[in-house]
Protein backbone atom coordinates (compact mmCIF):
# COMPACT_ATOMS: atom_id res chain seq x y z
CA UNK A 1 0.00 0.00 0.00
CA UNK A 2 1.15 3.79 -0.24
CA UNK A 3 2.60 5.83 2.62
CA UNK A 4 -0.45 7.79 2.38
CA UNK A 5 -2.63 4.56 2.70
CA UNK A 6 -3.61 2.86 6.21
CA UNK A 7 -1.52 -0.17 7.12
CA UNK A 8 -2.92 -3.75 6.64
CA UNK A 9 -3.21 -5.61 9.84
CA UNK A 10 -3.96 -9.32 10.33
CA UNK A 11 -4.71 -9.35 13.70
CA UNK A 12 -7.06 -7.00 15.91
CA UNK A 13 -5.11 -7.55 19.10
CA UNK A 14 -2.88 -5.19 17.50
CA UNK A 15 -5.57 -2.06 17.90
CA UNK A 16 -7.43 -3.56 20.79
CA UNK A 17 -5.06 -1.97 23.48
CA UNK A 18 -5.90 1.87 22.28
CA UNK A 19 -9.73 1.16 22.51
CA UNK A 20 -12.32 0.61 25.09
CA UNK A 21 -15.56 0.37 23.37
CA UNK A 22 -15.33 -0.92 20.01
CA UNK A 23 -18.68 -0.36 17.67
CA UNK A 24 -18.90 -3.66 15.31
CA UNK A 25 -20.82 -4.15 12.15
CA UNK A 26 -22.99 -7.22 11.81
CA UNK A 27 -23.68 -8.59 8.60
CA UNK A 28 -20.48 -8.61 6.23
CA UNK A 29 -18.15 -8.88 9.77
CA UNK A 30 -19.55 -11.23 12.24
CA UNK A 31 -21.55 -12.93 10.12
CA UNK A 32 -23.10 -13.74 6.34
CA UNK A 33 -26.77 -14.13 7.14
CA UNK A 34 -26.18 -18.00 6.95
CA UNK A 35 -23.13 -18.45 9.23
CA UNK A 36 -21.15 -17.00 12.00
CA UNK A 37 -17.57 -16.15 11.64
CA UNK A 38 -16.14 -17.94 14.72
CA UNK A 39 -12.55 -15.67 14.23
CA UNK A 40 -14.68 -12.75 14.00
CA UNK A 41 -16.30 -13.45 17.51
CA UNK A 42 -13.46 -14.75 19.14
CA UNK A 43 -11.78 -12.04 18.71
CA UNK A 44 -14.62 -9.73 19.72
CA UNK A 45 -15.19 -11.94 22.97
CA UNK A 46 -11.39 -11.38 23.72
CA UNK A 47 -11.49 -7.88 23.52
CA UNK A 48 -14.40 -7.79 26.33
CA UNK A 49 -12.41 -10.11 28.21
CA UNK A 50 -9.28 -7.45 28.18
CA UNK A 51 -12.14 -5.02 29.38
CA UNK A 52 -13.41 -3.49 26.90
CA UNK A 53 -17.44 -2.92 25.54
CA UNK A 54 -18.57 -4.04 21.92
CA UNK A 55 -21.97 -2.57 20.91
CA UNK A 56 -23.29 -4.43 17.74
CA UNK A 57 -24.19 -1.79 15.45
CA UNK A 58 -26.43 -2.98 12.82
CA UNK A 59 -28.53 -1.08 9.87
CA UNK A 60 -31.08 -4.52 10.64
CA UNK A 61 -34.34 -2.91 10.34
CA UNK A 62 -35.63 -4.79 13.01
CA UNK A 63 -35.38 -4.27 17.17
CA UNK A 64 -32.49 -4.97 18.87
CA UNK A 65 -34.12 -8.06 20.73
CA UNK A 66 -35.29 -9.86 17.14
CA UNK A 67 -31.39 -9.13 16.24
CA UNK A 68 -30.25 -10.85 19.22
CA UNK A 69 -32.66 -13.84 18.50
CA UNK A 70 -31.14 -13.89 14.70
CA UNK A 71 -27.67 -13.98 15.78
CA UNK A 72 -28.38 -16.82 18.52
CA UNK A 73 -30.10 -19.04 15.12
CA UNK A 74 -26.56 -17.80 13.46
CA UNK A 75 -24.65 -19.30 17.05
CA UNK A 76 -23.18 -16.13 17.63
CA UNK A 77 -22.17 -16.49 20.79
CA UNK A 78 -23.12 -13.98 23.72
CA UNK A 79 -19.93 -13.22 24.70
CA UNK A 80 -19.16 -11.76 21.79
CA UNK A 81 -20.81 -8.50 22.52
CA UNK A 82 -22.92 -6.37 25.35
CA UNK A 83 -25.40 -5.12 23.51
CA UNK A 84 -27.17 -4.46 20.17
CA UNK A 85 -27.92 -0.96 18.54
CA UNK A 86 -30.09 -1.61 15.56
CA UNK A 87 -31.60 1.07 12.86
CA UNK A 88 -34.88 -0.70 13.66
CA UNK A 89 -34.69 0.98 17.03
CA UNK A 90 -33.89 4.57 15.96
CA UNK A 91 -36.55 4.12 12.79
CA UNK A 92 -38.84 2.59 16.09
CA UNK A 93 -38.23 5.85 18.04
CA UNK A 94 -39.22 7.89 14.95
CA UNK A 95 -42.55 5.73 14.07
CA UNK A 96 -43.29 6.38 17.94
CA UNK A 97 -43.21 9.97 17.72
CA UNK A 98 -45.40 10.21 14.87
CA UNK A 99 -47.92 7.97 16.41
CA UNK A 100 -50.59 9.58 15.14
CA UNK A 101 -49.80 9.58 11.46
CA UNK A 102 -50.94 6.76 8.87
CA UNK A 103 -48.25 4.59 7.39
CA UNK A 104 -47.31 2.96 4.25
CA UNK A 105 -45.00 0.38 4.72
CA UNK A 106 -42.89 -0.75 2.16
CA UNK A 107 -40.98 -4.08 3.11
CA UNK A 108 -41.30 -7.77 3.86
CA UNK A 109 -44.12 -8.97 6.97
CA UNK A 110 -40.99 -10.13 9.03
CA UNK A 111 -40.06 -6.64 9.49
CA UNK A 112 -43.39 -5.51 11.10
CA UNK A 113 -41.91 -5.71 14.98
CA UNK A 114 -40.87 -2.19 14.52
CA UNK A 115 -44.73 -1.12 14.89
CA UNK A 116 -45.54 -3.61 17.80
CA UNK A 117 -47.01 -2.45 20.73
CA UNK A 118 -47.33 1.48 18.92
CA UNK A 119 -51.01 1.15 17.66
CA UNK A 120 -49.98 2.34 14.75
CA UNK A 121 -52.37 3.18 11.58
CA UNK A 122 -51.65 1.72 8.28
CA UNK A 123 -53.05 3.28 5.00
CA UNK A 124 -52.49 2.75 0.93
CA UNK A 125 -49.88 4.71 -0.51
CA UNK A 126 -52.83 7.04 -1.71
CA UNK A 127 -53.77 8.22 1.73
CA UNK A 128 -50.88 7.55 4.32
CA UNK A 129 -49.43 10.18 5.87
CA UNK A 130 -45.87 9.10 5.22
CA UNK A 131 -43.56 6.31 4.17
CA UNK A 132 -41.59 3.19 6.34
CA UNK A 133 -39.16 1.48 4.26
CA UNK A 134 -37.78 -1.40 6.12
CA UNK A 135 -36.89 -3.24 2.41
CA UNK A 136 -38.34 -5.19 -1.03
CA UNK A 137 -41.36 -7.11 -0.40
CA UNK A 138 -39.11 -9.73 -2.24
CA UNK A 139 -35.50 -9.61 -1.79
CA UNK A 140 -34.62 -12.43 -3.59
CA UNK A 141 -36.32 -11.70 -7.21
CA UNK A 142 -37.11 -7.49 -6.88
CA UNK A 143 -34.69 -4.56 -7.81
CA UNK A 144 -35.15 -1.66 -7.01
CA UNK A 145 -36.86 -0.58 -10.30
CA UNK A 146 -39.43 -2.83 -9.58
CA UNK A 147 -40.50 0.38 -7.44
CA UNK A 148 -40.37 3.07 -9.58
CA UNK A 149 -43.81 3.29 -10.53
CA UNK A 150 -44.61 3.20 -6.85
CA UNK A 151 -42.21 5.93 -5.99
CA UNK A 152 -43.37 7.92 -8.75
CA UNK A 153 -46.66 8.15 -6.82
CA UNK A 154 -45.43 8.84 -3.22
CA UNK A 155 -43.54 11.33 -4.69
CA UNK A 156 -45.87 12.91 -6.37
CA UNK A 157 -47.97 13.24 -2.89
CA UNK A 158 -44.39 15.11 -1.60
CA UNK A 159 -44.60 11.91 1.23
CA UNK A 160 -41.41 11.70 3.35
CA UNK A 161 -39.36 8.08 3.39
CA UNK A 162 -38.21 7.01 6.85
CA UNK A 163 -35.82 4.50 5.49
CA UNK A 164 -35.31 1.96 8.37
CA UNK A 165 -32.16 0.21 6.85
CA UNK A 166 -29.78 2.59 4.99
CA UNK A 167 -27.72 -0.39 3.37
CA UNK A 168 -27.83 -0.75 -0.44
CA UNK A 169 -27.01 -3.88 -0.19
CA UNK A 170 -26.17 -7.21 2.04
CA UNK A 171 -24.77 -10.37 1.22
CA UNK A 172 -26.62 -13.74 1.97
CA UNK A 173 -24.18 -16.39 1.71
CA UNK A 174 -22.82 -15.06 -1.77
CA UNK A 175 -25.75 -13.59 -3.11
CA UNK A 176 -26.03 -10.00 -3.11
CA UNK A 177 -29.46 -8.90 -2.38
CA UNK A 178 -30.34 -5.31 -2.24
CA UNK A 179 -32.04 -3.85 0.76
CA UNK A 180 -34.39 -1.03 1.97
CA UNK A 181 -31.12 1.98 1.42
CA UNK A 182 -31.49 1.41 -2.50
CA UNK A 183 -35.03 2.25 -2.40
CA UNK A 184 -34.66 5.14 -0.35
CA UNK A 185 -31.75 6.41 -2.66
CA UNK A 186 -33.87 5.83 -5.75
CA UNK A 187 -36.35 7.57 -4.36
CA UNK A 188 -34.84 10.84 -3.42
CA UNK A 189 -32.73 10.83 -6.61
CA UNK A 190 -36.58 11.28 -7.95
CA UNK A 191 -36.84 14.60 -5.29
CA UNK A 192 -38.24 12.39 -2.67
CA UNK A 193 -37.51 13.55 1.04
CA UNK A 194 -35.89 10.34 2.82
CA UNK A 195 -34.77 10.45 6.68
CA UNK A 196 -32.33 7.72 7.17
CA UNK A 197 -32.31 6.06 10.44
CA UNK A 198 -29.38 4.26 10.77
CA UNK A 199 -25.75 4.41 9.44
CA UNK A 200 -23.81 6.49 8.37
CA UNK A 201 -26.40 8.99 10.12
CA UNK A 202 -25.26 10.00 13.51
CA UNK A 203 -27.91 9.27 15.52
CA UNK A 204 -26.73 5.29 15.77
CA UNK A 205 -23.87 6.27 17.20
CA UNK A 206 -25.45 8.58 19.68
CA UNK A 207 -27.43 5.88 20.88
CA UNK A 208 -24.88 3.53 20.81
CA UNK A 209 -22.49 5.46 23.14
CA UNK A 210 -25.27 6.26 25.31
CA UNK A 211 -25.41 2.69 25.58
CA UNK A 212 -22.00 2.12 26.14
CA UNK A 213 -21.90 4.88 28.58
CA UNK A 214 -24.79 2.71 30.67
CA UNK A 215 -22.83 -0.38 30.21
CA UNK A 216 -19.89 1.61 31.37
CA UNK A 217 -20.56 3.78 34.07
CA UNK A 218 -18.94 6.81 32.37
CA UNK A 219 -18.99 8.68 29.18
CA UNK A 220 -16.00 6.97 26.61
CA UNK A 221 -14.11 9.19 25.03
CA UNK A 222 -14.34 9.34 20.86
CA UNK A 223 -10.68 8.78 20.77
CA UNK A 224 -11.00 5.67 22.77
CA UNK A 225 -13.85 3.99 20.32
CA UNK A 226 -13.34 1.88 17.39
CA UNK A 227 -15.69 1.17 14.53
CA UNK A 228 -15.34 -1.97 12.59
CA UNK A 229 -17.17 -2.59 9.33
CA UNK A 230 -17.05 -3.53 6.05
CA UNK A 231 -19.29 -1.08 3.91
CA UNK A 232 -17.46 2.39 2.74
CA UNK A 233 -20.89 3.89 2.23
CA UNK A 234 -22.09 3.36 5.63
CA UNK A 235 -19.51 2.15 8.10
CA UNK A 236 -15.98 3.92 6.89
CA UNK A 237 -18.36 7.15 6.13
CA UNK A 238 -20.28 7.11 9.58
CA UNK A 239 -16.94 6.58 11.41
CA UNK A 240 -15.46 9.58 9.69
CA UNK A 241 -18.52 11.93 10.17
CA UNK A 242 -19.25 10.97 13.65
CA UNK A 243 -15.33 11.55 14.60
CA UNK A 244 -14.25 8.26 15.53
CA UNK A 245 -11.57 5.58 13.92
CA UNK A 246 -12.20 2.51 12.16
CA UNK A 247 -11.13 -0.87 11.18
CA UNK A 248 -12.06 -1.68 7.22
CA UNK A 249 -12.72 -5.45 6.69
CA UNK A 250 -11.70 -5.83 2.96
CA UNK A 251 -13.81 -9.05 2.67
CA UNK A 252 -16.72 -8.34 3.13
CA UNK A 253 -19.35 -6.39 0.94
CA UNK A 254 -16.67 -4.73 -1.41
CA UNK A 255 -14.63 -8.07 -1.82
CA UNK A 256 -15.26 -8.42 -5.31
CA UNK A 257 -14.00 -4.78 -5.58
CA UNK A 258 -11.18 -5.34 -3.71
CA UNK A 259 -9.16 -8.59 -4.65
CA UNK A 260 -11.30 -11.29 -3.74
CA UNK A 261 -11.85 -13.11 -0.38
CA UNK A 262 -8.57 -14.71 -0.62
CA UNK A 263 -6.37 -11.54 -0.81
CA UNK A 264 -6.10 -7.83 -0.95
CA UNK A 265 -5.54 -5.57 -3.77
CA UNK A 266 -3.60 -2.95 -2.41
CA UNK A 267 -4.10 -0.17 -5.17
CA UNK A 268 -7.73 -1.07 -5.21
CA UNK A 269 -8.39 -0.13 -1.67
CA UNK A 270 -6.49 2.94 -2.36
CA UNK A 271 -8.41 3.63 -4.66
CA UNK A 272 -12.19 2.96 -2.83
CA UNK A 273 -10.65 5.28 -0.42
CA UNK A 274 -9.64 8.28 -2.52
CA UNK A 275 -13.27 7.83 -4.17
CA UNK A 276 -15.27 7.56 -0.51
CA UNK A 277 -12.93 10.81 0.56
CA UNK A 278 -12.18 9.36 3.81
CA UNK A 279 -9.44 6.53 5.47
CA UNK A 280 -9.92 3.72 8.25
CA UNK A 281 -7.42 3.89 10.69
CA UNK A 282 -6.30 0.58 9.60
CA UNK A 283 -7.42 -2.28 7.12
CA UNK A 284 -7.71 -6.21 7.85
CA UNK A 285 -8.89 -8.65 5.16
CA UNK A 286 -11.00 -10.49 8.15
CA UNK A 287 -11.55 -9.67 11.94
CA UNK A 288 -9.36 -12.16 14.02
CA UNK A 289 -7.71 -11.82 16.69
Amino acid sequence: MTASSPPLIDHFEMLAPHYDVVLCDVWGVVHNGIRAFAPACDALARFRRGGGTVILLTNAPRQNDVVIGFLDKLKVPRGAYDAVVSSGDVARAVIEARRDDTVFHIGPERDHPVFTDLQIAFAPATEADYVVCSGLYDDASETPENYRELLAALKERDLLMLCANPDLVVERGHERIYCAGAIADLYQSMGGEVLYAGKPHRPIYEQALRRAAELRGDEVPPERVLAIGDAVRTDLAGAAAFGIDCLFVAAGIHAAELGGRESVDSQALTAIFAEAGVLPKAVTHRLMW
